[in-house]
Parts: C-alpha cells; sequence; structure tokens
C-alpha cells in the first residue's frame, strides 16, 4: 500500500515532517501546537486558546484528506503544564462534544518556550 502525504495551508509546516500522511483510509496527523498557520504565531497564552488551534491545526490536514473530525479514532495529547488538564478538556469538549474518539494525554518532553499542548491524530477516511 503506498503511503500519500498530506499538505494543507490550514496548518504549520515544517522540513522536517510531513503535515500527515495516508496509507489506505488510515491517516495519521502529525503532532500541531497552537500555532496559527496564517499569522505564524501562537494563537494566545491560554492552554484553551492554544488547544482550539492545535485541534483546528490537525483537523485542517483531516479535511485537506477529505475527512471530518467524524472520522478521528484516536487523539494524542502531550501538555506542558499538568495543572492545564481542565483547560485542556474545556477546549477539546468543544470540538469533540459526543462520542469522542479514544484519547491519550502524556506530559510534552521538551520545554518549548510559549508552546502549552501537542496534539496529534489518526482518522480512517472513507
Amino acid at each position: 500500500m503506498a503511503r500519500q502525504a498530506v499538505t494543507t495551508e490550514h496548518a504549520p509546516r515544517s522540513p522536517l515532517f510531513a503535515q500527515g500522511v495516508r496509507a489506505g483510509s488510515h491517516l495519521w496527523v502529525s503532532g500541531m501546537t497552537g500555532v496559527d498557520p496564517a499569522s505564524g504565531e501562537m494563537a494566545g497564552p491560554t492552554i484553551q486558546a492554544q488547544t482550539r488551534q492545535a485541534l483546528a491545526n490537525c483537523l485542517g490536514v483531516v479535511e485537506a484528506a477529505g475527512g471530518s473530525a467524524a472520522d478521528v479514532v484516536e487523539v494524542g495529547v502531550l501538555l506542558a503544564r499538568p495543572d492545564d488538564f481542565a483547560g485542556l478538556n474545556e477546549a477539546y469538549a468543544e470540538v469533540f462534544p459526543s462520542d469522542p474518539p479514544a484519547r491519550y494525554v502524556a506530559r510534552l518532553g521538551p520545554e518549548l518556550p510559549g508552546v502549552l499542548v501537542s496534539i496529534r491524530l489518526t482518522a480512517v477516511v472513507g
């Protein structure tokens, strides 16, 4: 099965990784932070703002592959500060209000200036 890179202007880019990779109907989206791809700046200083933007970045890749939030089967969250867990859940529930995908949350290893969260996901797209 051939793998295909998925790219979009609706998510930050890097020469170090693909925004997403599709193999068959499976799509793996790389870890995304709360960087607004239009401005190149963090979406805001709060966990809620960064979570919303990180999820929007991830879903931009899913949509570029022809999918939607309903196609997401698993989400991985790396959180810089465990105290932000409640705020993370608040913003996360806005995107997945019911019937959420499987999820894990772990602590973000490296300290990256201004980065509160990194989110990656897997989807099954038609």
